[in-house]
């Protein structure tokens, strides 16, 4: 078996339940990425109102970015390489980064963090500038709801993004 690997979850990996509380420094929590839910791409995901209707909006998600004093909390999950590349095929919108040096806890093992692609990020701020970013609902309240299983902090708010009802579908391959 090979070194112990961590990821740092601050959004919907921290949700699961799953984790114990930990802390990455230099580094905020931001809605800093989106996806565009005008295009279907295979294998991935749209969203869709209660109506079956697609809303031509972009769907932001959090993200971490470098500051220097801040922090963040979260929760560190243990994972093998198998998670792991699942996870690198989950977190489109991102990119993993070793964090080690930087969280509480990581206990001899290496610890990653899925931070913001600058195309995720692009998205976000196209979304921002036209007036159509949201936030999911379902994905705020499973934020939340993770923040207060592990006892740390709000969980997640959404600032001056609207929050919008919609359903996941992960399309096909």
């Amino acid at each position: 078996m090979g070194a112990r690997q961590f990821v740092f979850g601050y959004g919907s990996l921290a949700g699961g339940g799953a984790g114990r509380p930990s802390r990455l420094h230099g580094s905020r929590r931001v809605w800093g990425v989106a996806m565009d839910n005008r295009v279907a791409i295979a294998g991935y995901k749209v969203y869709l109102r209660a109506d079956g209707s697609r809303p031509a909006v972009f769907v932001a998600f959090l993200d971490v970015v470098d500051e220097p004093g801040a922090a963040t909390d979260g929760v560190l999950l243990e994972v093998d390489d198998e998670a792991l590349a699942a996870l690198d095929e989950r977190e489109r919108n991102y990119a993993r980064v070793d964090v080690t040096a930087a969280v509480d806890g990581a206990a001899g093992g290496t610890v990653w963090v899925y931070r913001g692609t600058g195309a995720g990020r692009e998205r976000l701020r196209r979304g921002i500038a036209e007036g159509i970013a949201v936030v999911a609902r379902a994905y705020l309240e499973t934020v939340r709801a993770g923040y207060a299983r592990a006892g740390i902090g709000d969980g997640a708010e959404p600032g001056e993004l609207p929050v919008m009802d919609l359903e996941r579908i992960d399309l096909p391959a």
